[in-house]
Protein backbone atom coordinates (compact mmCIF):
# COMPACT_ATOMS: atom_id res chain seq x y z
CA UNK A 1 0.00 0.00 0.00
CA UNK A 2 1.16 3.53 -0.60
CA UNK A 3 2.15 5.35 2.55
CA UNK A 4 1.01 8.77 3.60
CA UNK A 5 0.61 10.53 6.86
CA UNK A 6 -2.49 8.34 6.96
CA UNK A 7 -2.94 5.08 5.04
CA UNK A 8 -4.85 5.04 1.75
CA UNK A 9 -8.02 3.02 1.33
CA UNK A 10 -7.53 -0.54 0.12
CA UNK A 11 -7.27 -0.65 -3.68
CA UNK A 12 -6.40 3.01 -4.12
CA UNK A 13 -2.85 2.19 -5.26
CA UNK A 14 -4.17 0.37 -8.34
CA UNK A 15 -6.19 3.42 -9.33
CA UNK A 16 -3.19 5.73 -8.88
CA UNK A 17 -0.89 3.48 -10.92
CA UNK A 18 -3.42 3.00 -13.72
CA UNK A 19 -4.09 6.73 -13.91
CA UNK A 20 -0.37 7.49 -13.95
CA UNK A 21 0.30 5.00 -16.76
CA UNK A 22 -2.58 6.44 -18.79
CA UNK A 23 -0.18 9.30 -19.61
CA UNK A 24 2.25 6.86 -21.24
CA UNK A 25 4.74 4.08 -20.57
CA UNK A 26 7.20 4.53 -17.71
CA UNK A 27 9.38 2.49 -15.41
CA UNK A 28 8.40 1.74 -11.83
CA UNK A 29 10.53 4.39 -10.15
CA UNK A 30 9.05 7.03 -12.49
CA UNK A 31 5.52 5.87 -11.59
CA UNK A 32 6.27 6.33 -7.88
CA UNK A 33 7.87 9.74 -8.50
CA UNK A 34 4.93 10.94 -10.61
CA UNK A 35 2.40 9.94 -7.93
CA UNK A 36 4.44 11.72 -5.27
CA UNK A 37 4.84 14.86 -7.41
CA UNK A 38 1.17 14.96 -8.46
CA UNK A 39 0.08 14.65 -4.83
CA UNK A 40 2.31 17.53 -3.67
CA UNK A 41 4.50 15.02 -1.80
CA UNK A 42 1.61 13.72 0.31
CA UNK A 43 1.54 10.23 -1.24
CA UNK A 44 4.78 8.25 -1.13
CA UNK A 45 4.66 4.83 -2.79
CA UNK A 46 7.28 2.52 -1.33
CA UNK A 47 9.01 -0.10 -3.51
CA UNK A 48 7.59 -2.84 -1.29
CA UNK A 49 4.09 -1.78 -2.33
CA UNK A 50 4.72 -0.58 -5.87
CA UNK A 51 6.39 -3.58 -7.49
CA UNK A 52 4.01 -6.24 -6.13
CA UNK A 53 1.13 -4.08 -7.41
CA UNK A 54 2.77 -3.73 -10.85
CA UNK A 55 3.37 -7.50 -11.07
CA UNK A 56 -0.20 -8.25 -9.99
CA UNK A 57 -1.64 -5.81 -12.52
CA UNK A 58 0.57 -7.32 -15.24
CA UNK A 59 -0.75 -10.79 -14.37
CA UNK A 60 -4.32 -9.48 -14.62
CA UNK A 61 -3.56 -8.07 -18.08
CA UNK A 62 -4.13 -4.45 -17.07
CA UNK A 63 -0.58 -3.42 -17.91
CA UNK A 64 2.14 -4.75 -20.19
CA UNK A 65 5.87 -4.58 -19.54
CA UNK A 66 8.91 -4.48 -21.76
CA UNK A 67 12.57 -3.84 -21.15
CA UNK A 68 14.14 -0.56 -22.26
CA UNK A 69 16.76 2.01 -21.27
CA UNK A 70 16.07 4.58 -18.57
CA UNK A 71 17.04 8.24 -18.80
CA UNK A 72 20.38 7.40 -17.12
CA UNK A 73 21.01 4.64 -19.69
CA UNK A 74 20.23 1.75 -17.34
CA UNK A 75 18.11 -1.24 -18.22
CA UNK A 76 14.58 -0.77 -16.84
CA UNK A 77 11.20 -2.42 -17.20
CA UNK A 78 8.67 -0.04 -18.75
CA UNK A 79 5.00 -0.50 -17.99
CA UNK A 80 2.12 0.61 -20.20
CA UNK A 81 -1.64 0.43 -19.97
CA UNK A 82 -3.44 -2.22 -22.01
CA UNK A 83 -6.98 -2.02 -23.37
CA UNK A 84 -8.11 -4.05 -20.34
CA UNK A 85 -6.20 -1.60 -18.13
CA UNK A 86 -8.01 1.38 -19.64
CA UNK A 87 -11.33 -0.34 -18.94
CA UNK A 88 -10.21 -1.13 -15.38
CA UNK A 89 -9.17 2.48 -14.88
CA UNK A 90 -12.69 3.61 -15.79
CA UNK A 91 -14.19 1.09 -13.37
CA UNK A 92 -11.78 2.00 -10.55
CA UNK A 93 -12.41 5.70 -11.09
CA UNK A 94 -16.19 5.23 -11.01
CA UNK A 95 -15.89 3.23 -7.79
CA UNK A 96 -13.62 5.90 -6.26
CA UNK A 97 -16.14 8.61 -7.12
CA UNK A 98 -18.96 6.59 -5.48
CA UNK A 99 -16.86 6.04 -2.35
CA UNK A 100 -15.90 9.73 -2.14
CA UNK A 101 -19.54 10.74 -2.52
CA UNK A 102 -20.61 8.29 0.21
CA UNK A 103 -17.91 9.53 2.59
CA UNK A 104 -18.91 13.12 1.91
CA UNK A 105 -22.53 12.28 2.73
CA UNK A 106 -21.48 10.76 6.04
CA UNK A 107 -19.24 13.69 6.93
CA UNK A 108 -21.93 16.24 6.11
CA UNK A 109 -24.55 14.49 8.24
CA UNK A 110 -25.30 16.46 11.41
Amino acid sequence: MATTKSELLQGTLDLLILKTLAAGAMHGYAVAQRIQQRSDDVLVVEEGSLYPALYRMEEKGWIAAEWGKSENNRRAKYYSLTRAGRKQLQEERALWERVCHAITLVLETA
